[in-house]
């Protein structure tokens, strides 16, 4: 495994990591705990050493899966989390001092840690970054050596350059893949300019990259692609890139293409993902050890050429980019 600076942090981590929304909550029935942290254990083993997860993935339940999985590996193992999702978004005192502090402690019990390696905002409305009073509260953690790094999750791209005016921020959380592409423009070059770390959230785009789905599928009502496939409960962004189910089926079978050498569309997306310019690393989520496996197989497949890639570019601006719903 090679691993990556985030950002200008000494934090070095691995350029395929893994999300643990999956097996939090969310996405269908729930993972059952075996399942959970024998995934875990597979992705450690392979020298997977970054894990991103939040509070109210399943209400704290994949922050204490990670706890178990990384007893004894918390010197080596990084754990970035991230708060205001489990309150009123909209509620400044969400944001305040004691509320901050409170977040923190808990994901701190729940992990069984003394500091966390990155504390996140989990995508906030833009008038919490554009106001920034959240940081400053961020920097008294950081000073009492309760956060190690902190960042934000964003939705857009101005989110993401309005973060970027603030110099604790050491990592922002995007969404990006192949039919995410507008990062790439502005926001990562900017990024990489102030060395700010890149977290590439949804690189499978909800499922929909790994080309297993077709028209009529059906999901399992506690799945968030069945109950906010329209953006019902968050942004609609956030569930298949933003793309209507039908269309998002109909354009991942014109790529498969991409997986023709690289044995899956699976492994392919992560491969374009991972050597995206300005990316630290991708964090797919996972439900067991098996896809797990398949896509760390990812980081052994022949890289993209330069005809391959203006091929997806030229795909995205013209097939792709008009059909996304949502803020981004």
């Amino acid at each position: 495994m090679e691993y990556r600076r985030l950002g200008n942090t000494d934090l070095q981590v691995s350029p395929l990591s893994f999300g643990t929304w999956g097996i939090g909550g969310s996405w269908g029935a729930a993972v059952a705990e075996k399942a959970a942290l024998e995934g875990l254990a597979v992705a450690i083993d392979a020298g997977v050493n970054f894990f991103d997860t939040a509070d109210v993935y399943g209400e704290g339940r994949a922050e204490r899966f990670l706890a178990q999985a990384t007893k004894g590996h918390k010197q080596e193992v990084f754990i970035a989390t991230k708060f205001c999702r489990g309150a009123d978004i909209e509620n400044p005192d969400t944001y305040s001092e004691a509320s901050v502090r409170a977040f923190c402690e808990a994901s701190l019990r729940r992990l069984e840690r003394d500091t966390l390696d990155l504390y996140q905002v989990h995508c906030p409305p833009t008038w919490v970054i554009e106001q920034g009073t959240v940081f400053e509260v961020l920097d008294k953690l950081q000073a009492e050596g309760k956060v190690r790094y902190y960042g934000v999750s964003v939705e857009t791209v101005e989110e993401g350059l309005l973060a970027l005016r603030y110099p604790g921020v050491k990592a922002l959380q995007v969404i990006f893949n192949v039919f995410r592409q507008k990062p790439l423009a502005e926001l990562f070059p900017q990024a990489a300019t102030q060395g700010v770390g890149i977290l590439a959230r949804l690189p499978l785009a909800s499922g929909l990259l790994t080309g297993k789905f077709h028209q009529g599928h059906v999901f399992h009502p506690e799945d968030h692609r069945a109950f906010n496939r329209n953006g019902e409960q968050f942004n609609v962004g956030e569930t298949f890139a933003g793309l209507p189910f039908e269309k998002g089926v109909e354009l991942s079978e014109q790529l498969h293409w991409l997986g023709a050498d690289r044995g899956n569309l699976t492994r392919a997306a992560l491969r374009w993902v991972v050597d995206a310019p300005g990316v630290t690393c991708a964090i797919p989520g996972f439900k067991n050890r098996q896809q797990v496996e398949d896509n760390l197989k990812a980081l052994s497949v022949p890289a993209f050429t330069a005809e391959e890639q203006a091929k997806l570019q030229n795909f995205y601006a013209t097939q792709v980019h008009a059909q996304i719903r949502g803020r981004y």
